[in-house]
């Protein structure tokens, strides 16, 4: 607790202390320069949708997509998404203006998108065998 108190108290009581930690938190968050005009956005809330997330993101420039990653059995947000520019310029504005900014009470992070890993194909489920057993590698033999 004397340790968080400490914290606030260095942060709310000098604006000064607040502006240096916000600088160096800025210039590590910014070390890359983006590649794509394609953001990911993190920390967002539950109740966030396609279109809060437009209109928080538009003022920065034409959007082509928008997209919050939802829940197939909820619908509700799973708290991240991904805005597309016509730009790269476009972006990166909207990734220095609206990176640790609240959104829906939430404070959101943006970075830029990586290309989505392709996985591995699905395993085909192994015949029983003469017996009747099948294997299962995890536990042992079941019947």
């Amino acid at each position: 607790m004397a340790f968080v108190s400490s914290i606030r108290r260095v942060l709310g009581g000098s604006s000064t202390a607040s502006s240096i930690l916000q600088s160096q938190y800025n210039s590590i968050r910014f070390n890359t320069t983006l590649t794509s005009p394609k953001l990911f956005i993190s920390g967002l809330s539950r109740l966030t949708t396609d279109e809060k997330l437009k209109e928080a993101f538009s003022s920065f420039g034409q959007l082509l997509d928008v997209k919050v990653i939802t829940d197939r059995a909820t619908g509700r947000s799973k708290g991240f998404g991904f805005v597309t520019y016509t730009t790269i310029e476009e972006a990166e504005k909207a990734r220095e203006g609206m990176n640790a900014k609240f959104l829906d009470g939430w404070v959101i992070f943006v970075d830029p998108a990586k290309p989505r890993e392709a996985r591995p194909p699905p395993q085909l489920q192994q015949e029983p065998s003469d017996t009747g057993f099948r294997s299962n590698k995890t536990v042992g033999w079941c019947g």
